[in-house]
């Protein structure tokens, strides 16, 4: 297969409508973004192009929910591939993560019927609480039956949104890309406008996903259906790691499971998003202990 070539916009997110039929639609495409999620861990092929689409498609779904916090979806599952996370920001910033079994180091394909018996598909958004409220989240929960991560996300906006949605996801070692098309809430369209896009969409390949900037991408595949674009936004790695949240996870473990982390006179803490190491020596950690005590409310009565 040939190697795409890099379109110059690339880590950016674009939006479109195709006004007739009713269709409004999202394209991403990821460069040095992807290189920078996938640059943490060795992952075999197979996995890699996996999270490299889940990458893509939280940040497409960016393109439509509202979001003022962050957008995740995630895979879960008992086979060789245990989870499959990705982030994205409302800043636009994304970050993923990929684990597998111990047992099984690697996958042959990218069917996700390897994840096995009861896997979920959860996409989840956070948004900021208003006035020091604590933040909304809500989540939304499908049984994982594609074999695919497009079929998936398809499967999920059908069960979950009743929204006819189409999704096209590639990656490969550099880039990974994402398209979308779904129909608009409460706009028909013309009498056969989303089975005419569906059938443009069907013409794209992944190749083409992955090379083409996103106006040759959109006249190429919608040019008759007077495709709009509705502007485009940035896309950027980041990962939320700090000193003080790792001293909140070693706080939270508790006094004896802290101090069991101090190993050969340190508690080193690698972040698994972005590699990101923290060091912390004993005296640190007491310190980090002390401070949680200290918080800890007063019962509200004798007990």
């Amino acid at each position: 297969m040939p190697v795409p070539h890099t379109p110059p916009d690339s880590d950016q997110l674009t939006r479109f409508l195709l006004p007739v039929p009713g269709v409004r639609g999202v394209r991403v495409h990821l460069h040095e973004t992807w290189r920078q999620i996938r640059s943490t861990e060795d992952y075999p092929v197979a996995v890699a192009e996996l999270l490299g689409e889940a990458a893509a498609a939280a940040a497409l779904f960016t393109g439509h929910a509202k979001v003022d916090g962050r957008l995740s979806v995630q895979l879960r599952g008992q086979g060789a591939l245990r989870t499959l996370f990705a982030e994205c920001t409302a800043a636009g910033t994304l970050r993923g993560i990929a684990r597998m079994a111990e047992a099984e180091p690697g996958l042959a394909t990218r069917d996700l019927g390897q994840l096995g018996a009861g896997a979920v598909l959860a996409i989840t958004i956070e948004n900021p609480g208003l006035s020091g409220r604590e933040p909304s989240r809500y989540q939304g929960l499908v049984p994982l039956e594609a074999d695919s991560l497009a079929g998936a996300f398809e499967d999920y906006f059908r069960q979950s949104e009743q929204l006819p949605t189409r999704l096209l996801l590639a990656a490969d070692q550099d880039h990974a890309a994402g398209l979308m098309l779904q129909k608009l809430p409460g706009d028909p369209g013309d009498a056969d406008g989303w089975t005419r896009a569906t059938a443009l969409f069907d013409t794209l390949s992944a190749d083409e996903l992955l090379s083409l900037p996103a106006t040759a991408l959109l006249r190429r595949l919608f040019h008759e259906e007077g495709v709009e674009a509705l502007g485009s936004r940035p896309l950027a790695f980041g990962c939320s790691c700090s000193r003080e949240r790792v001293a909140g996870m070693l706080r939270s473990l508790g006094p004896a499971e802290a101090r069991a982390a101090v190993i050969d006179g340190a508690a080193r803490i690698r972040c698994e998003f972005c590699g990101e190491r923290y060091v912390f020596d004993p005296d640190e950690v007491e310190v980090i202990l002390a401070a949680a005590a200290i918080d800890m409310p007063a019962p509200e009565r004798v007990q």
